[in-house]
């Protein structure tokens, strides 16, 4: 026995898995009773099977308002990232966004075959089975009129019933703003190492997407304690979080109808087809954006960035001018109190990348070190320009952004300054990816929703021992 005892041991453990699976199969005798729904099942399965395999993956699709990605991680056992052949991650993207077929949801869930192609060939494909796919989809689908939405949502569960991935309909789903925020604190954080760290060595996180802005940090407990309460309904200001062991109390916030795309609405409808000076001189045309039609057009003196900033202060105050808090940043939204969590910003998306078009930081540079005044330096320079002569001077901003770049330089830097009352000359970092093990990784929220997913709140952390494992299958069961 003593010398035969690991080939035992090799034998024994799946026999005793077996066994504890037909346990808690319902028996023909007993229809109703210990009865497991689809998705607790399918839990359950993932996590014994996985916990035999050192390596697992998760497919995570973002569903944006301008485009749609799918980011592809395998992680583990200690939930660090592992390299697939050169890759430590998988990503790729199309366009337009679910959210641009809105008459036509099998259209929207076709748009999605190439990066579920992409995800089936990542994933080995013994793998398949046991491996999570969620879609989140944000701000372009939160604006849809009527059931459009969940039509588009209906159609993308549709679609990955076809492939072998597992999935169940909860993680097909609309992210509110909040979730968006934390997932990309969760992210961005990990990649740095801090995650199991004191609070005050976390950094904060600033979101600039096409249809919201999101900003989130990790706060003190007594700062947590003292949160506004929001009506019934309303995303609370404070997530309490878990993670290696760790306690933080996140402040998040998501501002629909103030990213980049829906900000420009917004500012064009403060005095709506008239002209407007955030334009360039030079250019005539409509702006669509949410079914509404914005006539566009520069005054003939051309666009000027005090005026242009007069309007965007407008559109900043919204519909609730006053704060009733003791600190608000804008529409009348606590701040969160401000302290350490936020001392270190890391602010991305739509910031990183028109700082980088340009030219105020170097787009090789995946981080970047910046300021506040850096936007209004280039917006001073923008916004003195034409339509003409933007052409040759900023070669890498898209055409169709081009009319639009002085309005929006002069709004990212009077989001932060007048918005979230930022220091003209505080630092800032500028992100778009961060190195994690020598290798470039997204800093965007779909790497937080899978950590979520590997998360041992959630039954899958893999477990060391026969006994945890078969508890953590037993609690999925229930």
């Amino acid at each position: 026995m003593h010398r035969f005892r690991e080939v035992i041991l090799v034998l024994l453990i799946p026999l005793l898995l077996v066994s504890f699976v037909l346990f808690v199969m319902p028996s023909e005798r007993a229809p109703n009773d210990s009865v497991l729904s689809t998705n607790r099942k399918l839990l359950a399965n993932y996590v014994l099977r996985a916990d035999l395999s050192s390596n697992r993956y998760v497919v995570i699709f973002d569903a944006g308002s301008s485009g749609s990605r799918v980011h592809g991680f395998r992680f583990d056992q200690n939930l660090d990232l592992v390299y697939v052949g050169k890759e430590i991650q998988l990503f790729e993207q199309v366009w337009p966004g679910l959210s641009s077929y809105a008459d036509n949801p099998k259209e929207a869930a076709d748009s999605l075959v190439p990066l579920l192609e992409d995800a089936e060939e990542f994933v080995p494909k013994d793998m398949h089975q046991v491996t999570p796919v969620k879609v989140g989809a944000t701000a372009g689908l939160r604006l849809l009129e009527g059931d459009a939405s969940d039509r588009i949502l209906q159609a993308v569960r549709d679609l990955l019933e076809t492939s072998n991935f597992m999935t169940n309909d909860d993680w097909v789903t609309v992210l509110d703003g909040s979730q968006e925020g934390s997932y990309l604190w969760m992210a961005i954080n990990y990649l740095l190492t801090n995650l199991g760290k004191d609070y005050s060595e976390t950094v904060g996180v600033v979101d600039l997407g096409g249809g919201s802005v999101q900003m989130a940090y990790a706060i003190s407990e007594a700062d947590a304690a003292n949160a506004p309460e929001l009506p019934e309904g309303e995303d609370p200001y404070v997530k309490e979080l878990s993670i290696k062991g760790t306690k933080y109390y996140l402040y998040v916030h998501s501002y629909l109808n103030y990213g980049l795309s829906a900000a420009r609405a917004q500012i064009l409808g403060v005095a709506k087809d008239v002209e407007n000076p955030c334009i360039l001189a030079g250019y005539n045309g409509v702006y669509t954006y949410g079914g509404i039609d914005y006539k566009v057009s520069a005054p003939s003196s051309g666009s000027s960035m005090d005026k242009c900033r007069e309007q965007i202060l407008i559109a900043l105050k919204g519909s609730n001018p006053t704060c009733p808090y003791k600190n608000c940043t804008f529409g009348g939204v606590w701040n969160g109190g401000g302290g350490d969590g936020q001392e270190n910003l890391y602010v991305g998306s739509y910031f990183y990348d028109r700082a980088g078009q340009v030219g105020f930081i170097n787009e090789s540079d995946r981080v970047a070190a910046s300021r506040p005044i850096d936007f209004q330096v280039a917006a001073e320079r923008a916004c003195q320009t034409t339509l003409e002569d933007a052409k040759s001077i900023y070669p890498g901003v898209d055409a169709a952004d081009l009319p639009y770049l002085c309005m929006d330089l002069v709004y990212e830097h009077t989001l932060l300054v007048d918005g979230f009352g930022l220091q003209p000359l505080k630092d800032i970092t500028l992100v778009k990816q961060i190195e994690y093990q020598g290798y470039l990784v997204e800093a965007a929220w779909p790497l937080g929703s899978a950590i979520e997913a590997m998360s041992l709140d959630n039954g899958i952390k893999p477990v060391s021992s026969l006994g945890n494992r078969i508890e953590a299958v037993s609690q999925a069961a229930i």
